[in-house]
């Protein structure tokens, strides 16, 4: 009796699924936040420099995670192909996280020194001239684009104040720090940077 009168009436039912998924949602995301292993950052992780941060902030703009992962399952099939799987540790300092769902290219997470500065700048300008086989769309207009200092170093402010541990020194920094370098440069250092505090161990 009381089954039916939920299911005729659709406020009531609307209600209850919306307090079923709510009290599900906390039972699954409640733990994460109180935990060391999600909220503390793994040993040897740092926030972005400002050449890498604003590597992240360019891999975002151009939808990479769109074809690109950066998450290792811990699967034997997984960890033989990419190295070490991920841990939360590794993420504390991703706004947003660039994990992806799909894999229409290789996952990223380990793919930091693997290969060259160079490579990667010829493939980023024709990726079929190192893989004849891609698919990737090529990004030329990244070498001739010029980072500017302040909006990183704007960033990297409002980075800090979300709680990442940049110095003040190091935001009044950043400027010259990217001084005459490209998107092309800050999005290979970002690449470079990726996965190599994990692949170490």
């Amino acid at each position: 009796m009381k089954h039916e009168v939920i299911e005729k009436n659709v406020n009531l039912m609307a209600v209850l699924i919306v307090i079923v998924i709510s009290i599900g949602g906390l039972i699954e995301i409640l733990p994460l936040m109180v935990s060391a292993d999600a909220t503390e950052p793994y040993e040897g992780v740092e926030p972005y420099p400002a050449l890498q941060l604003a590597g992240r902030d360019i891999y975002v703009r151009e939808g990479c995670y769109g074809c690109h992962s950066q998450q290792i399952r811990p699967f034997r099939s997984e960890t033989e192909r990419y190295g070490p799987y991920s841990v939360a540790g590794e993420f504390v300092y991703d706004r947003p996280f660039q994990f992806g769902s799909k894999r229409t290219g290789p996952d990223l997470a380990r793919v930091g020194r693997r290969y060259s500065d160079d490579w990667h700048r010829i493939h980023m300008i024709n990726p079929r001239d190192v893989v004849p086989e891609s698919n990737m769309p090529a990004y030329p207009w990244l070498q001739d684009a010029m980072l500017d200092g302040d909006d990183i170093a704007a960033r990297m402010r409002a980075l800090q104040f979300l709680g990442d541990p940049y110095t003040d020194e190091q935001i009044a920094a950043a400027a010259e720090s990217v001084a005459g370098k490209t998107e092309m440069d800050a999005l290979i250092a970002y690449l470079q940077n990726l996965g190599i505090v994990r692949s170490a161990r």
